[in-house]
């Protein structure tokens, strides 16, 4: 083993011991499910604003936005930057801080599933279980991205068996989180924030200087027809293509996933005061516009040095996603220190990964213990065997996401991207017109969310097959589908009880104080 491979193996166990430690430590803070699923209400603002924009920034921002830029050009994935950094500001602006008041009013919910129920008084919990459902469908493939994206990181490093390495990544997420629930992942997304943050600035200026300067990398990229265009784009296969008005919309339509992403709507609703929503917004916003700015300029400085020869070409859209490997592999071989620089860049990629893994692993764990088991089956149990079955839950679900996770030739940003759709689709819509409609009814949510889930497999595996104008991201439509069949289900079917007006009046009213 080389002494630039010790240097990076030293670094990253360093990181991943410091995971679990937090994990010990803030396992003694967890007295009941509140503490474990939301950590008591007791975020600060920049806790909440770096743990929900880490728990966002899954694989893609290190692995698949790079590998999108570097093979395709600026079209596909600059206008998803673009629909993201919109889709995160509306998210902060319009539902952070009357999700906060409302899930509280409503009998102090502490999941999604939970709110949905509670908002609509729905007694008979069919909500809860379509929106319970609803997560553990989505959340198992999107876990088990991040799972093959630490696979492929260990299997590149250190030449380790694919399945072995993800593997042993996913007993470490699933070490820290089982044990310090929300407050232990909230608290390592806000370090591993910082350890992305530095990854990618590390990246930037090796690449910058590696390729010959600032220059040399926009020339290569204006050398390539479509590279840097907005309005075409290079296929995986080298096929040059227009990205016309519907492709743009589609592409930008990402932002709408924002108001559907369990992961991220929990630290809304876990934040200490409503007050501190805006100083959140503020830092969140700025944050994840610089992030995915420079992970795009990654993806293009990547291919300056493989058209130069100083790394190897990836030809594939999953080779491609190897590209920040491959060129912190290449720093690795300067000196001990660029070694080092070099393992914060390969943690920053777990921390991408880690960040959202433990997210969802705890968003899928509370659908299951919290709201299947106890709520819609209404099983009685005490706190103590609550929080046993939550982490046993959470373990299972790691295991299917492993299972899924299972071969490696799979694409990180494709599975992100359906997934993202399904809880954009399914929660999206019904998150706004509970905040922001009263009229909204039981039966008009229920619809709409069994439309969005349901849309999203339909266009994606038959519709969008169809190719032409219906060959666009699957979102779009879903999400359009799922709010008109929440506006006409609920206007056709009778108005909402007047307990639940009156809550809703009591939330607006405390939205002006």
């Amino acid at each position: 083993m080389s002494g630039s491979t010790v240097c990076i193996m030293i670094t990253i166990i360093g990181y991943m011991l410091m995971m679990i430690v937090i994990g010990i430590i803030y396992s003694r803070k967890n007295k009941d499910v509140s503490d474990f699923y939301l950590g008591g209400r007791k975020l600060g603002p920049l806790v909440s604003a770096m743990s929900a924009e880490a728990s966002d920034m899954s694989s893609y921002l290190l692995m698949g936005l790079p590998g999108l830029a570097y093979l395709c050009g600026t079209a596909e994935v600059g206008w998803t930057a673009i629909g993201l950094a919109v889709g995160t500001y509306l998210n902060w602006l319009f539902v952070a801080k009357r999700l906060r008041v409302y899930s509280q009013e409503c009998g102090n919910a502490i999941t999604i599933p939970d709110f949905f129920s509670n908002r609509y008084r729905d007694s008979k919990h069919i909500l809860m279980a379509i929106s319970a459902i609803v997560i553990l469908v989505f959340f198992v493939p999107y876990t088990a991205s991040g799972f093959s994206a630490c696979g492929k990181l260990f299997n590149s490093l250190f030449g380790w068996d694919y399945h072995t390495a993800m593997m042993i990544s996913a007993v470490i997420i699933v070490s820290y989180t089982s044990l310090g629930g929300f407050l232990a992942a909230s608290f390592t997304d806000l370090i591993q924030s910082v350890v992305m943050t530095s990854a990618l600035v590390i990246l930037v200026v090796f690449g910058v200087n590696s390729a010959g300067g600032i220059d040399a990398v926009i020339d290569n990229a204006k050398q390539t027809a479509d590279y840097i265009a907005l309005t075409s784009t290079v296929t995986a296969d080298g096929e040059h293509v227009s990205f016309g008005f519907l492709n743009i919309v589609s592409t930008l339509a990402w932002g709408l996933g924002y108001f559907g992403m369990p992961h991220i709507l929990l630290r809304f609703m876990a934040i200490g005061n409503k007050e501190q929503v805006k100083t959140s917004r503020r830092i969140a916003s700025v944050w994840v516009v610089i992030a995915m700015g420079v992970a795009v300029f990654i993806g293009i400085i990547g291919n300056k040095l493989t058209a130069d020869g100083t790394l190897k070409a990836l030809t594939t859209s999953s080779d491609s996603e190897r590209i920040v490997l491959e060129m912190a592999n290449h720093m690795s071989e300067h000196s001990v220190v660029m070694a080092l620089f070099a393992g914060l860049i390969f943690a920053g990629i777990l921390a991408c990964t880690m960040s959202t893994a433990d997210s969802q692993l705890l968003a899928a764990s509370s659908s299951m213990s919290e709201n299947l088991v106890k709520g819609v089956l209404g099983i009685k149990i005490s706190q103590k065997v609550s929080l046993i079955i939550a982490r046993a839950v959470l373990v299972v679900i790691a295991v299917l996401g492993v299972i899924l996770a299972w071969d490696q030739n799979s694409s990180v940003f494709r599975v992100v991207s359906f997934a993202w759709a399904g809880f954009g689709a399914a929660f999206g819509p019904l998150m706004l017109t509970s905040l922001f409609w009263k009229r909204t009814n039981k039966y008009g949510a229920i619809a709409g969310m069994i439309a969005g889930g349901a849309m999203v497999f339909i266009w994606k595996f038959a519709i969008s097959k169809l190719g032409g104008a219906f060959a666009i991201y699957e979102l779009l439509p879903a999400f359009v589908c799922s709010l008109v069949t929440i506006i006409v289900v609920s206007l056709v079917t009778g108005k909402p009880d007047k307990e639940i007006e009156e809550e809703f009046d009591r939330v607006a009213q405390a939205m002006k104080n």
